[in-house]
C-alpha cells in the first residue's frame, strides 16, 4: 500500500486505517456522526493527498483537453475551476475530474486516486495533439479544510485574501510561511472551505500549523467516512458507485458539464448528443426514505408493484438527522422529485422518495 505525507500524524491521533484506492488511508478518528457534524457546523481537515495530479502544458494544450474532456475547457478564465469527465469512447464515463486554468497554456487535472493509473494511460494515449503531459501526483499533497469556520481559521496563515477566492476559484501564494501553496475553492463537502496543494516536504509543517491556528475553533481531523456521508448529504456523484464506465454523463445527471459547443468534437459527442435530443431510459435520482432504514450501495430499487427497476448507488443514514438517504439509477418516468419508489432493505420493501 502506497501512504500520504500525513501517515505517522493519522496513525499518532488514533485514526482507524484501511486500504483506499491502493493508499492506506484514515476512515475516522472520532467518529463518522461526530466528524459529519463537526464539518457541517465548525471545521474539519481532510487528507486527499492520495488524489492524482496532472499537468497539461503547452500550445497545444487547449486542443488536446478540448477533446478528451466533456466540458468547454476555452471557457475556463484564469485562475478559475471546472468540474468535467473524461467520456470513454463508449458512452460511459473514465473519470471526473476538475480542469485548473493555471496559466497561459498551462492546465491542472486533479483525478480520482483509484483512478491515476487509468486516466493517465488514457490521456498519454489520446495525446495526438502533441500536448505536454506531466503526472505529478507522487509530487503533490493536498489537504481540504472544509466547514463555516474553515475561512477564519486559513486567513490567519496567510497574506493571500481567502474572500478573493469564490467558489471554482484559486490562486497560488503564501501559507503557513510556506510559498506557491495553491489555495483552491472546490470543495467536496457542500460546507464551504478550501483545498490545498503543496509539496509533500512541507505537509507536517502546513498540518501542524493549521491545527494550532484552529485549536479555538475546535478543529478535527476528518476521516474518509465522513468525506462519504458528507458529499452524497450534498448530492455530489462518487465514481465507482455513482458514474463509471456504464453510465453516462446525460444518464447521471451531468448535461451541465457536457458542451456540445462550436468546434468542441470531444470523445463520444455525437452519441451524448443523442442521448440529450432523444433521451435516456434511466436518470440518476436522489432519495429520502419516509421510514427508518439504511439504504446501502447494491441494495435492490423496485417499484410499487415490487418489480426490480435499480439498485442504490451510494447510501447511508445521516449522521444528524437520522434520515435514510441514498441515489441509484431508475426509470426515467420515476426520476421527477416526489416519485415514489422502494428500497429493499432485509425482505422489506420500504418507501422512498425521489428529491432534488
Amino acid at each position: 500500500m502506497k501512504s500520504t505525507p500525513f501517515k505517522h500524524i493519522h496513525e499518532a491521533l488514533g485514526a482507524k486505517m484501511h486500504e483506499f484506492a491502493g493508499y492506506n488511508m484514515p476512515i475516522e478518528y472520532s467518529g463518522i456522526t461526530d466528524e459529519h457534524i463537526t464539518v457541517r457546523t465548525g471545521v474539519g481537515v481532510f487528507d486527499v493527498s492520495h488524489m492524482g495530479e496532472f499537468w497539461v502544458k503547452g500550445p497545444h494544450a487547449l486542443a488536446f483537453l478540448q477533446k478528451v474532456t466533456s466540458n468547454d475547457v476555452a471557457a475556463i478564465p484564469l485562475g478559475k475551476a471546472q468540474y468535467s469527465c473524461f467520456p470513454n469512447g463508449k458512452g460511459g464515463i473514465v473519470d471526473d475530474l476538475l480542469v485548473y486554468h493555471y496559466a497561459p497554456e498551462k492546465y491542472l487535472l486533479v483525478v480520482n486516486a483509484s483512478n491515476i493509473e487509468k486516466d493517465w494511460n488514457w490521456c498519454v494515449s489520446n495525446n495526438t495533439e502533441g500536448a505536454e503531459l506531466e503526472n505529478a501526483s507522487e509530487w503533490m499533497a493536498q489537504l481540504a479544510i472544509q466547514g463555516p469556520k474553515a475561512t477564519e481559521v486559513l486567513q490567519k496563515l496567510t497574506s493571500v485574501n481567502l474572500s478573493d477566492i469564490p467558489y471554482y476559484a484559486f490562486t497560488t501564494g503564501d501559507f503557513a510561511g510556506v510559498d506557491d501553496v495553491i489555495i483552491s475553492n472546490t470543495g467536496y463537502t457542500g460546507a464551504g472551505g478550501f483545498e490545498l496543494y503543496f509539496y509533500p516536504e512541507q505537509a507536517e509543517k502546513i498540518w501542524n500549523s493549521i491545527f494550532e491556528t484552529g485549536a479555538p475553533y475546535g478543529i478535527k481531523p476528518i476521516g474518509l467516512g465522513a468525506r462519504d456521508t458528507l458529499r452524497l448529504e450534498k448530492g455530489f456523484c462518487l465514481y465507482g458507485n455513482d458514474i463509471d464506465d456504464t453510465t453516462s454523463p446525460i444518464e447521471a445527471g451531468l448535461g451541465w458539464i457536457t458542451k456540445f459547443v462550436d468546434g468542441k468534437n470531444f470523445i463520444d459527442r455525437p452519441l451524448l448528443e443523442k442521448q440529450k435530443a432523444e433521451g435516456v431510459s434511466r436518470k440518476l435520482v436522489r432519495f429520502e426514505l419516509t421510514e427508518r432504514g439504511i439504504p446501502r450501495h447494491g441494495y435492490d430499487i423496485v417499484n410499487a408493484e415490487g418489480s426490480l427497476i435499480g439498485v442504490v448507488t451510494s447510501g447511508t443514514m445521516l449522521p444528524d438527522s437520522k434520515k435514510g438517504i441514498g441515489m441509484g439509477y431508475v426509470p426515467v418516468a420515476l426520476s421527477k422529485a416526489g416519485s415514489v419508489i422502494y428500497i429493499q432493505i432485509r425482505n422489506k420493501n420500504l418507501e422512498a422518495i425521489v428529491v432534488k
